[in-house]
C-alpha cells in the first residue's frame, strides 16, 4: 500500500468559534480526532460543555435581537449567501482533501460533496428572493396577509457522513431565513466544519450569527437541545439519538426537524432493465462507503430474475476497488472510525448466520490496517433477519426474493424505517401504484438517489420527523404570523350593552 496522503497545513488543534472568535473550551476539555486510514490521532478538538454552549447561544441570541441579520432584506441576505457559495467553490479541492482525510470518503466522491454544498447556498439565496406569502382579500370586509419572521437561534446537529455538505443543508436555509445558528458537528469529523468560520467572515456574515461548538453528543449536543433560548433543533443522525432529542426537546416544546436512520428497499421487478438496476443498486449501497442514510441496503428481486441478478451483482461487488481514500481510483474507502468499523464488522458476522455470503465478508486483502470492509453481499436473507431489519450503515447489503407485487410491498414496508425506496420496473401502472403504497418519504423510479433541491427531504416512521427542502425548509426556520385588517364596519355583538332589568 502506498504511503498515506496527508493534506498540507493540517491543523493539530480544532477550536470552537463563538461570537466571531476561535476559542478553547471554557474548562479546557478536549477530545482526540482520528484519521480513519491509520486510526492515529492527528488533532485534538475542543470538547464543548454546557458552559461553551451557553456562550454560543448567548452570542447567537444577541446577534438575533440586536444585530442586523434578521432585519436585512432578502436580497441583502442573498448576496451574502452567494458569496459563501463562491468561497466554497473556490476551495473545492482543499475541502475535498480535508473531507476525504477526515471521513474516509473516496476523494472523487468528496469533491462532489463540496460542489453540492455551494449549490445549497445558491439555491436558498434564490429562494428567499423569490419567496412570497399569501394575502387574502374579502372585498369591503377584510384583508388578511402573512407576515413571515425568523424564529430565533437554530441549533444544528449534523452527522459524520458527508459532514460539510450536510452542514450546508442546514446552514443555508437557516441563515437565508434570518435565523442565527449554533452548529454542533459530529465528533468523529470536526475538520471541515472548522472552515465555515473563515468562509462566513469573508462573505460578510455579521459577528455572532454563526457559532460552532465541537464536542460529544451527550455533552455539547445535549446542552444545545436542552437550552431554553434555542427554539429550533434540526438534527440528522441515528434514530435512537433522535428519540432522545425528542424527549429532551419536549420540555420547551421546541420545533424539531429530524432526518433519522434508514433501511431502504431497492425493488427490482422482472421487467426492469436488469443492467441499469444492477448499476444503480451497486451505487446505492456502496457509494459513500455505504455510510448513507438513503442507502438501498435491502434489495428485493422478483424470483424470475433472482439468480441472474445475484450473480451479476456479486461479481461486480467483488470487483469494487477498496483502498486509500485519496487515490482517485478508489471506489470504497475507509469507514469513519474504529468504533463504527467494529459495529459494521459485527453485522458482517451476524450476516454469515442469516444469509448466503456471495461477496466480501471481512477485511480486503492487502489492507491490514485502517477501517476497511470489503463490499459484502448476502443473498437469501429472511425478512426476520437482523441484517434485513437493522441499519448497518456500511458496505453491506441483503438480497431477498419475492414472488409477486403484494409480497414485494409487504417486504418493502416490513421494517420500522421509511426514508427512501428505489423501484425498478418498466410497467408504468405498477411503478406509480407501488410508489404510492410504499412507506417511504422519498421514492425513486428507475433511478438512483438524485434529488431536486425544491422537493421535500424526509422520512416516515422511524426515519424522521418533518420535512426540509425548498420552501419547507423556510417554513421550518420561520414563523408565519397571520395579520387581519378590517376594511368595513365591524359588527360586534354588544355584550353588556342592554339596560338592566
Amino acid at each position: 500500500m502506498a504511503e498515506h496522503y496527508l493534506p498540507e497545513h493540517l491543523p493539530t488543534n480544532i477550536q470552537h468559534y463563538i461570537d466571531g472568535k476561535f476559542v478553547d473550551s471554557a474548562g479546557g476539555e478536549t477530545f482526540d480526532v482520528l484519521d480513519p486510514v491509520t486510526n492515529c490521532n492527528y488533532a485534538t478538538a475542543a470538547a464543548g460543555q454546557k458552559a461553551d454552549v451557553d456562550l454560543a447561544v448567548a452570542a447567537a441570541s444577541k446577534a438575533f435581537t440586536d444585530g442586523p441579520w434578521p432585519r436585512l432584506t432578502p436580497r441583502e441576505r442573498a448576496r451574502v449567501l452567494n458569496k459563501i457559495a463562491d468561497a466554497v467553490e473556490a476551495q473545492e479541492v482543499r475541502l475535498a482533501e480535508l473531507e476525504s482525510f477526515d471521513s474516509g470518503l473516496p476523494i472523487t466522491q468528496a469533491r462532489g460533496q463540496a460542489l453540492r454544498a455551494a449549490e445549497n447556498f445558491r439555491f436558498f439565496a434564490d429562494l428567499i428572493v423569490a419567496q412570497f406569502d399569501d394575502a387574502m382579500k374579502v372585498p369591503g370586509s377584510q384583508i388578511n396577509y402573512v407576515n413571515r419572521k425568523p424564529i430565533g437561534v437554530a441549533g444544528l446537529i449534523t452527522p459524520w457522513n458527508t459532514p460539510f455538505m450536510l452542514e450546508s443543508w442546514k446552514l443555508a436555509p437557516a441563515l437565508a431565513s434570518g435565523c442565527t445558528v449554533v452548529l454542533k458537528p459530529a465528533e468523529f469529523t470536526p475538520l471541515s466544519a472548522s472552515l465555515w468560520a473563515a468562509i462566513f467572515e469573508a462573505a460578510g456574515l455579521p459577528r455572532g450569527v454563526f457559532n460552532l461548538v465541537n464536542g460529544l453528543g451527550e455533552e455539547a449536543g445535549d446542552a444545545l437541545v436542552k437550552h431554553p433560548d434555542v427554539p429550533l433543533i434540526s438534527f440528522t443522525g441515528e434514530t435512537t439519538t433522535g428519540q432522545t432529542i425528542f424527549r429532551n426537546a419536549a420540555t420547551s416544546l421546541k420545533g424539531l426537524s429530524m432526518e433519522l436512520g434508514g433501511k431502504s428497499p431497492c425493488v427490482v421487478f422482472a421487467d426492469a432493465d436488469l443492467d441499469a438496476a444492477v448499476d444503480s443498486a451497486l451505487f446505492g449501497v456502496f457509494s459513500l462507503n455505504g455510510e448513507r442514510c438513503t442507502a438501498g441496503s435491502r434489495i428485493l428481486v422478483e424470483r424470475g430474475i433472482y439468480d441472474e441478478f445475484c450473480e451479476k451483482f456479486a461479481a461486480r461487488a467483488k470487483n469494487i476497488l477498496v483502498g486509500d481514500p485519496h487515490d482517485p481510483a478508489t471506489e470504497v474507502g475507509a469507514l469513519v472510525h474504529p468504533e463504527h468499523y467494529a459495529k459494521v464488522m459485527s453485522y458482517v458476522e451476524i450476516g454469515k448466520t442469516e444469509g448466503r455470503l456471495l461477496a466480501g465478508g471481512g477485511r480486503p486483502e492487502g489492507l491490514a490496517t485502517g477501517n476497511y470492509v470489503a463490499p459484502t453481499v448476502f443473498a437469501d436473507v429472511a425478512p426476520s433477519a437482523r441484517i434485513f431489519q437493522e441499519e448497518i450503515f456500511g458496505p453491506v447489503v441483503a438480497i431477498t426474493p419475492f414472488e409477486n407485487d403484494d409480497e414485494a410491498l409487504a417486504l418493502a414496508n416490513g421494517v420500522k424505517y421509511g426514508l427512501a425506496a428505489y423501484i425498478w420496473t418498466n410497467n408504468l401502472t405498477r411503478a406509480h401504484n407501488f410508489a404510492h403504497n410504499v412507506e417511504a418519504g422519498m421514492v425513486w423510479l428507475n433511478s438512483h438517489n438524485v434529488r431536486d433541491l425544491r422537493t421535500p427531504f424526509g422520512g416516515v416512521k422511524a426515519s424522521g420527523l418533518g420535512h426540509e427542502g425548498g420552501f419547507r425548509s423556510i417554513d421550518f426556520y420561520t414563523d408565519q404570523q397571520a395579520v387581519h385588517i378590517t376594511l368595513g364596519t365591524v359588527h360586534t355583538p354588544k355584550f353588556g350593552a342592554s339596560s338592566a332589568t
